[in-house]
Order: structure tokens, then sequence, then C-alpha cells
């Protein structure tokens, strides 16, 4: 189990990820268009840069929503490969089976 503290990092990092994500992607647009001019550019990303770090959903982690563990996460089901395997084998997941050949 993650560390309380980290989990709730994370989740205050997507919250201000979604506040500013609009405003992230207006300035991102005006800092990339080829016609505008330089100057308008330069002070589109002076902007980019005064928003919060944790604005930027790169810093964002996939993390087990049981457990918070941020490695062996699969996507499609938002757990770690351990938990996954717990509620799979209890067969709690319709369409999930151990592998047999």
């Amino acid at each position: 189990m993650a560390k309380i503290a980290i989990i709730n990092r994370d989740k205050k990092r997507r919250e201000i990820v979604k506040k500013f994500a609009s405003k992230r992607e207006a300035l991102n647009k005006a800092a990339n268009d080829i016609n505008s001019s330089l100057e308008e550019r330069y002070n589109a990303r002076i902007e980019l840069q005064k928003l919060p770090r944790d604005s930027s959903p790169v810093r964002l982690r996939n993390r087990c929503a049981l457990t918070g563990r941020p490695r062996g996460v699969y996507s499609k089901f938002g757990l770690g490969r351990s938990k996954l395997r717990d509620i799979a084998m209890s067969g709690k997941i319709p369409g999930i089976t151990k592998a047999s050949w």
C-alpha cells in the first residue's frame, strides 16, 4: 500500500490538471501557431510557464485504485497486477479466466 500522502498528492494533481486543461490547451495552440507573430508566440510561452507545474498532464502517474501502487497498473482495469490477479481468481471480473493450454 502506498503512503496516503502520495495518493492524495496524485488526486490533487489530477484536479489541478483538469482545472487548467482548457487554458493550457489554448496557450499551447497559440504558442505553436505558425501564422501568428513571434511576439505573440513568445508571450504565449511565457504565460504557459506561469501556470502551476502540477497543471501539466505529464506529471500524472497511473496508480492502482485499491492500493495506490504506481507500477504494474493495467489501464483497462485501473488495478495493479497483484490486485487484478486476486480479483480475477475470485471470479469478480467477468470474462477473465486463468490461461491454460
